[in-house]
């Protein structure tokens, strides 16, 4: 069965760090991308980071600051993420990709996207 479970988010203050967690099942990692996106209240969803055979990629608002990184034996991906910023706060999802391509984030945020979890809650505040 097809699934993707996040966790790891929370609340933190400006400055600080959080790393998320993907734990999939139904496929693996060798086959298909998996990608990050997120979505605040009441604004469009956003692409954030992705990851594939060939390597990583970033919205540039994330770059620099963020981190992806797969485990292909646990069958996870994480995304560690440093330097978070009030306009960091939204619910994260990761999301299988249809393909082994990441294109870009309108990409793998929308059309790309075939499968994501109910996602995780990250609140940047003072």
């Amino acid at each position: 069965q097809l699934q993707l479970v996040e966790s790891g988010g929370g609340l933190v203050q400006p400055g600080g760090s959080l790393r998320l967690s993907c734990a999939l099942s139904g496929f693996t990692l060798d086959d298909y991308a998996v990608a990050w996106f997120r979505q605040a209240p009441g604004k469009e969803r956003e692409g954030v980071s992705c990851i594939n055979n060939l390597g990583t990629h970033y919205a540039d608002s994330v770059k620099g600051r963020f981190i992806i990184s797969r485990d292909n034996t646990q069958n996870t991906v994480f995304l560690q993420m440093n330097s978070l910023k009030p306009e960091d706060t939204a619910v994260y999802r990761c999301a299988k990709q249809r393909e082994r391509t990441c294109g870009t984030p309108d990409y793998y945020s929308h059309y790309g996207a075939e499968y994501w979890g109910y996602g995780t809650l990250v609140t940047v505040s003072s």
